[in-house]
């Protein structure tokens, strides 16, 4: 059921309900977890018109774009851990060395117990249950505590989740105190998205535990551009991915770097991409939504401001305009240097920088020199260019010729490195992320061939060891 949070024990009493399941076993068999997953994408079905209306008063998303982004984007994850489950939980064979023969070995994948997925604002219904259906496929009960920063989003899951997934997922609602006393609690595994300023009280108070966490963070994902592609279809497609969810995307692109000629190509392009997929208004296409929160908008509009009245080398392409009363903030893309208040922090925004560099190394260098990057876009037809960025920069995931499309492939695994985070999901990764992997090994009594190790050793058995099991030398083959 939903904990009201407020109420004295009942964060704890969730927890311990959710163990006590755990501990039963009910959810380890197949039947078990594909009858959860088939409940949650009925849930999803059922109630879709009450997550798209959340999703429009938190963040004022389109339907189309609730159902691309948010609710579709589950049921095709459902759908595909439905379809390949059984597949992903059987025992895998392991070769045993001939020194321990007769024998056989393999590896199992074991539930964890008890997950906690803490969900952030932007995406507030995905970013909460896609973790949770990695959870429950991989037989875990799980405590979901949803944003408060999405607060109509936050009461719908509360309304909905324990009718159709009553017992093996318990929401938990409220802000920073009870998520506080939730990080109290012993886990089994910790789910963080959000920033990194939280993940590391996350880390901090899981470690009291030794409890595993996955952390989905952020930063800065850049994007690489020059002149070998079409550049109205590359405006196009990065105009699409910065300005979805008003740029409150972790993996949106967060500034452009290029050559002089190659920018000033895209700014022109830019500009026409933004006015065909969101009108010469977009205060009033229904397509595009507003920040979230007072805060989130007055962060972004407060760089803007800055880099417009006082960076050097600042130049606006287009857009420019906000209002701080209905949180509206438009399409922007403007040239910065490297110094400005756009450029020290994640925007999180619908706030487009263009930053010049020499050259697809310069670029490189621009990039290695600060925190990996949860994504990286190259733009480039060219090998060399793609050959390059592929060996000589780190990042979450890298993309060639689109952004953030990456998250719909469900065989990708999704996650950072470095500050940008650490573990992945999705399909089968969301499987292992939520399982322990336990070894199992087989070796009949009879006959005893581990007697040629037993001591005392004397002559024969030193060379046994020496030759067979554990040899001194090994004469390694080239391929």
């Amino acid at each position: 059921m939903s904990t009201q949070a407020s109420r004295p024990g009942s964060i704890r009493d969730a927890v311990t309900a959710a163990r006590s399941l755990f501990a039963t076993g009910a959810s380890k068999p197949l039947a078990w977890r594909l009858d959860r997953l088939k409940a949650m994408n009925q849930m999803l079905l059922d109630h879709r018109d009450d997550f798209s209306s959340a999703l429009a008063a938190d963040l004022g998303k389109h339907p189309a774009e609730a159902w691309l982004t948010e609710i579709g984007f589950l049921t095709a994850e459902i759908s595909h851990t439905a379809k390949h489950l059984k597949r992903w939980l059987a025992p895998q064979r392991v070769e045993v060395p001939p020194a321990l023969q007769p024998a056989k070995a393999h590896t199992v994948l074991e539930p964890l117990g008890v997950v906690l997925v803490i969900a952030p604002w932007n995406y507030p219904i995905q970013l909460l249950l896609a973790p949770v259906i990695g959870a429950l496929a991989a037989g875990n009960t799980v405590v979901a505590k949803p944003s408060e920063m999405a607060p109509a989003c936050s009461a719908a899951l509360a309304r909905w989740v324990p009718e159709y997934l009553s017992g093996a997922v318990t929401v938990v609602e409220g802000g920073v105190p009870e998520t506080t006393e939730l990080l109290a609690e012993r886990f089994d595994h910790i789910f963080y998205t959000g920033n990194g300023r939280v993940g590391r009280i996350v880390m901090e108070a899981a470690a009291r535990h030794l409890t595993p966490v996955t952390l989905e963070l952020g930063g800065k994902s850049p994007v690489y551009i020059d002149d070998t592609v079409d550049m109205k279809a590359a405006a196009a497609r990065i105009a699409w991915g910065k300005f979805m969810n008003a740029g409150q995307t972790c993996v949106a692109p967060d500034y452009v770097l290029g050559t002089p000629g190659a920018l000033a190509r895209l700014a022109r392009e830019l500009g026409k991409a933004i006015l065909a997929q969101h009108g010469d208004d977009p205060a009033h296409s229904p397509a595009y939504g507003r920040m979230a929160t007072d805060a989130a908008f007055a962060r972004v509009a407060g760089m803007l401001e800055q880099d417009l009245r006082h960076g050097e080398g600042s130049r606006l392409v287009s857009g420019g305009r906000h209002e701080a009363a209905t949180r509206y903030i438009e399409p922007t893309v403007l040239h910065v240097g490297s110094g400005a208040a756009l450029m020290k922090e994640e925007i999180f925004g619908p706030v487009l920088p263009l930053v010049t560099v020499e050259s697809a190394q310069d670029a490189i260098n621009f990039i290695n020199v600060r925190d990996k990057p949860l994504s990286l876009y190259v733009f480039s037809s060219d090998t060399g260019v793609r050959a390059a960025f592929t060996q000589r920069t780190s990042s979450g995931a890298l993309n060639f010729g689109v952004p953030v499309a990456h998250l719909s492939v469900p065989g990708l695994p999704f996650g950072g490195v470095g500050a940008s985070g650490m573990g992945n999901y999705h399909g089968q990764h969301s499987v292992h992320t939520f399982s322990h992997r336990k070894p199992v090994l087989d070796k009949p009594l009879s006959p005893d061939t581990l007697a040629l190790v037993y001591p005392p050793s004397g002559a024969l058995k030193r060379q046994v060891i020496t030759r067979l099991v554990a040899p001194a030398k090994r004469r390694l083959r080239a391929r």
